[in-house]
């Protein structure tokens, strides 16, 4: 079993675990994954961006990197992102449980079945996200001693600007709770290649026209990514592929 963190903005290493860095290649290019050592060699870290937060998100190469984890073993993935908050129900600098989305995005490679020699690739999305890592990460929330808030849909938007307000008013009018920039394609990437994938989003500012400017969160914010991360290897090492089932290719 080998397992990963997936992680976004603010998140570019493992609290406390030594890794060692590989540069892979595969046939949609290059990509940098990170070897969890000692007691955490079951565990590979991806940060999207870059160590050094050099990859906008319009310019990740999602596929490259979900078949760079796809090719280390991975068969779970747990994955973070920054997000903007539409709706009360999630606050800043808490944790919000991702079951469903919205993809906005557009002009990206956003499937392993471009070529029909792989297949159709109908992957069934009614459950994209791991309900059972889902349930696990809200379950160990009080033990990490943060908020954790279940069952929001994220929106995801083409970046690297961010959204109007009118965008955003029509995006809470569908069913929006959150918004941010990399989680599509991610998720049904994963789910393509057989991969069960959980996502914790850490709401770090309004969106747009829910205050009079974006202002984005300091304060304890690394505290709360770090706590962040440790849940996740938490509800990583507390699961296990029998409990979790990927979404189905039909």
């Amino acid at each position: 079993m080998t397992v990963a963190i997936l992680g976004g903005t603010g998140i570019y290493n493992l609290p406390g675990i030594e890794v060692e860095e590989k540069r892979v290649s595969n046939t949609y290019g290059d990509a940098v994954i990170y070897e969890g050592q000692g007691d955490y060699s079951d565990v590979v870290f991806l940060t999207r961006h870059g160590a050094d937060h050099t990859t906008p998100p319009h310019k990740v190469n999602y596929r490259a990197n979900i078949q760079a984890l796809k090719d280390a073993g991975v068969t779970r993935i747990m994955a973070t992102y920054a997000v903007g908050a539409i709706t009360s129900g999630y606050p800043v600098l808490e944790l919000a449980i991702l079951r469903d989305f919205l993809d906005f995005t557009s002009g990206r490679e956003f499937t392993f079945f471009s070529e029909i020699e792989r297949g159709i690739g109908h992957i069934e999305m009614s459950k994209p996200y791991c309900e059972v890592m889902s349930e696990k990460a809200i379950e160990l929330g009080p033990k990490h001693g943060i908020g954790v808030h279940d069952g929001a849909t994220y929106v995801a938007t083409n970046g690297p600007r961010f959204e109007s307000p009118a965008e955003i008013k029509m995006y809470q009018m569908l069913g929006g709770d959150v918004v941010g920039m990399t989680g599509c394609p991610e998720v049904y990437l994963a789910a393509e290649l057989g991969m069960s994938f959980a996502a914790v989003a850490l709401p770090i500012n309004l969106a747009a026209g829910l205050e009079e400017n974006i202002t984005i969160a300091t304060g304890n914010i690394d505290e709360v990514r770090e706590t962040m991360v440790r849940l996740m290897l938490d509800v990583l090492r507390e699961t296990s592929d029998e409990d979790c089932t990927p979404p189905v290719l039909l």
